[in-house]
């Protein structure tokens, strides 16, 4: 049968499969047709079943060993970089097809010039949004459903979570990470990569190391100290791992010195003989500066692919092994194997059904993910019948708002917040991008929508310019029924705004059902919930990331070539984000853990369960939490912990339990949290490893770290 034939066939076969999966009024593949000859296929094919290797009964390792000791040596050398950009490398002679390797972030990230059927993915929150509901079992959920969309479209490999801290406000891709403290992310990415995997998709942490800003982040080096690297930037990858992640994308960046796409002290020692990471390291996409090195390092896959026959030089000149081959075959073999990536089918199209799932998903943690900063007068939630004539500000309101780069995503139906208002209001709600005095002050409520322009590759202003908070200010000024609703991929600058309002949503990127949570908290529907997973800070001068890369001769960067190349020195250490505001005694903006609610909430009753404890217990921690407005909602109980007296500098508190309690008007749930002996602990640099001194530590409750609501008092004795 002729390829074209095929093509049309499957195009027929696509369309009557959307015909009968409608969501919303929009049927599946109704917007896009695909045309002829688009669409890469790479179908499954079961592997030859005399082969050892076909023997699901063996061990994932076993079957590895055998495809190896069946392959030549230039088979080999095609299996340590890239196929066709997107894809792992095929050894079709034995039957192991490529995989394709897809963006992430925000829902599936599909390549128009790269279409394996997927016609369109849902637009979810981005992963900082995610990360702003603490809630670990939505993580669960919403990573199971885009791997589950990952399976329809034929993808295998899901490039990320993205889990790098939130140490720099600027930096253009927080919206795709999960906040500024290792506990949040890490409780958060072990359950995204959970789900995730359990659909049957590989999950991948990434950036791994140090990439906390975009600036020059293909030449820059992260300087920073084995402890800052211990405790903020290596538990949420941790955490990622011992979650059974498989996959680990380098970083583009230098850390201290050594780019990390060929470092053998971040590859070989810490990611894989102490974490104990036994799966597949890929490098960024043209992030390996030297392949020599590159093969003498634990990495597997040179991402996209090898350049110019340089690995087949290399090895003809007896730069490397076919040992060093070998290694990283196996290694990225066993990882497929045992997702189960040669025994079945990885597109199961069966999973489109579910997409009106999906959606309901993303729309969840898009309610739960946005966060009341203010509301002195309780304007929030909105009484409809008081408002007849609503004027919306700001061309952020007409568009859909979303982070760009290699994790951007289209979505469909999408749902602006003009559309939102305007659903809800009708002809009460007009628009203007720049009104006029008298039209604000004739209006009976005025919604002032901001957003943030946030990619990859690229770090931006924290004042917003034109567009920014200053408009919030000046209709406040003219209309006291004034709101503003944030649509951003972080912090700003909004001191000229903040406390002139008469109410301020913020809203993360929120993906294609944006308007409608964020109306529906406006009104009520929904009570807010939502806590900020960084600080926001008052300036940018009081950030301990304010001073940015100094630009360095190349020369001082080996493989650098003739790039401009920055220093980032974590001058900070172990005092990043809400720890470094404390410490010095800045007050910011808006603290970690901020958030408001339509109620209130009261905490009581802190019990701990030893006055004392040995380095082998567990401090068990009970309080409760009561409900004591007249409407339903979700608290946040954090849980801090204090070194009341210690030899080295420490944190004044960090984050080492939470817990989200859902509560009806009147009712009282209790909280139980535990500790352990590393929630104590502090990175030794001198022992190289993690030590508790003995001694008094204060355990902190609160609502955020600035609203410590409870406090009890506990002994570590050796």
């Amino acid at each position: 049968m002729k390829s074209e034939n095929k093509v049309l066939i499957r195009v027929v076969q696509l369309l009557l499969l959307f015909g009968l999966l409608v969501n919303g009024g929009v049927a599946f593949g109704a917007k896009k047709k695909i045309e002829a000859g688009s669409v890469i296929e790479f179908p499954f094919v079961p592997l030859p079943g005399a082969k050892i290797y076909a023997d699901k009964s063996r061990s994932p390792e076993a079957r590895a060993a055998a495809v190896l000791a069946e392959m030549t040596i230039k088979e080999k050398l095609n299996c340590v970089s890239g196929f066709k950009h997107f894809y792992s490398p095929p050894i079709e002679r034995l039957g192991i097809r490529p995989l394709y390797f897809s963006d992430a972030s925000q829902g599936v990230h599909i390549r128009e010039e790269l279409n394996t059927g997927l016609d369109q993915s849902t637009a979810f929150p981005c992963t900082l949004a995610l990360a702003a509901t603490w809630d670990p079992g939505l993580a669960n959920q919403f990573a199971r459903a885009i791997g589950e969309q990952c399976r329809a479209g034929d993808i295998a490999v899901l490039l990320g979570p993205g889990m790098n801290l939130y140490r720099n406000s600027r930096c253009g891709r927080n919206f795709e990470y999960m906040g500024e403290d290792p506990f949040l992310a890490g409780q958060l990415v072990a359950s995204y990569v959970a789900g995730m995997q359990s659909s049957g998709t590989m999950a991948t942490l990434k950036h791994f190391l140090g990439n906390n800003s975009e600036t020059l982040r293909k030449t820059s080096d992260s300087v920073m100290s084995e402890r800052a690297l211990h405790e903020l930037y290596t538990p949420a990858f941790k955490a990622g791992i011992e979650s059974g992640a498989g996959a680990v994308m380098t970083s583009y960046n230098l850390v201290n010195g050594e780019w990390v796409g060929h470092s053998r002290t971040l590859v070989d020692e810490l990611l894989r003989k102490e974490f104990g990471f036994q799966g597949l390291v890929m490098s960024d996409w043209h992030g390996v500066h030297n392949t020599e090195k590159f093969m003498h390092c634990e990495m597997d896959l040179l991402m996209p692919g090898a350049r110019n026959g340089e690995l087949e030089k290399l090895f003809a000149d007896k730069k490397f092994s076919e040992k060093d081959l070998d290694g990283k075959i196996l290694r990225w073999l066993t990882a497929f194997f045992k997702m189960g990536f040669y025994d079945r089918p990885q597109k199961d199209p069966s999973m489109l059904a579910k997409f009106p799932e999906h959606e309901a998903i993303a729309l969840r943690a898009a309610r739960e993910s946005i966060v009341l900063l203010s509301n002195p007068k309780s304007i929030l939630p909105l009484n409809p019948a008081a408002y007849k004539k609503i004027l919306v500000v700001g061309d952020a309101a007409k568009h859909s708002i979303g982070g760009g780069g290699s994790g951007a995503v289209k979505g469909y139906s999408r749902v602006s917040v003009l559309d939102a208002l305007r659903k809800e209001f009708g002809d009460r709600v007009t628009h203007s991008s720049e009104p006029g005095e008298s039209e604000v002050r004739s209006a009976d409520l005025v919604i002032v929508a901001v957003a943030t322009s946030d990619a990859e590759n690229r770090d931006r202003a924290f004042e917003l310019g034109k567009g920014g908070a200053g408009v919030a200010a000046k209709c406040a000024a003219l209309n006291p029924h004034t709101i503003l609703i944030s649509q951003v991929g972080g912090g700003y600058a909004m001191t000229d705004c903040y406390d002139k309002v008469a109410a301020h949503l913020f809203a993360l990127f929120l993906g294609q059902t944006q308007g409608t949570a964020i109306v529906d908290v406006l009104m009520g529907r929904v009570n807010p919930s939502g806590k900020l997973p960084f600080t926001i800070e008052k300036q940018f001068a009081d950030s301990p990331a304010s001073v940015y890369p100094t630009v360095e001769v190349a020369e001082s960067f080996p493989d650098a070539g003739k790039s401009k190349c920055g220093r980032v020195e974590y001058k900070e250490d172990v005092f990043m984000g809400y720890r470094w505001y404390e410490a010095k005694k800045i007050a910011p903006l808006y603290p970690f853990g901020f958030g408001l609610s339509y109620t209130a909430f009261k905490y009581d009753d802190l019990k701990l369960s030893a006055k004392t404890i040995s380095g082998t217990d567990a401090l068990k921690v009970s309080f409760t939490v009561a409900n004591t407005g007249k409407v339903a909602g979700a608290e946040i109980a954090q849980l801090y912990v204090q070194d009341t007296h210690s030899r080295v500098p420490r944190p004044v508190k960090e984050l080492k339990g939470f817990k989200k309690v859902m509560l009806q008007p009147g009712e009282t749930s209790k909280v139980e949290l535990s500790i352990g002996l590393k929630d104590l602990s502090y990175w030794d640099e001198s022992g190289h490893g993690w030590k508790a001194e003995p001694g008094a530590f204060t355990i902190l409750i609160g609502s955020s770290s600035a609203d410590i609501r409870l406090q009890g008092v506990f002994e570590l004795v050796k």
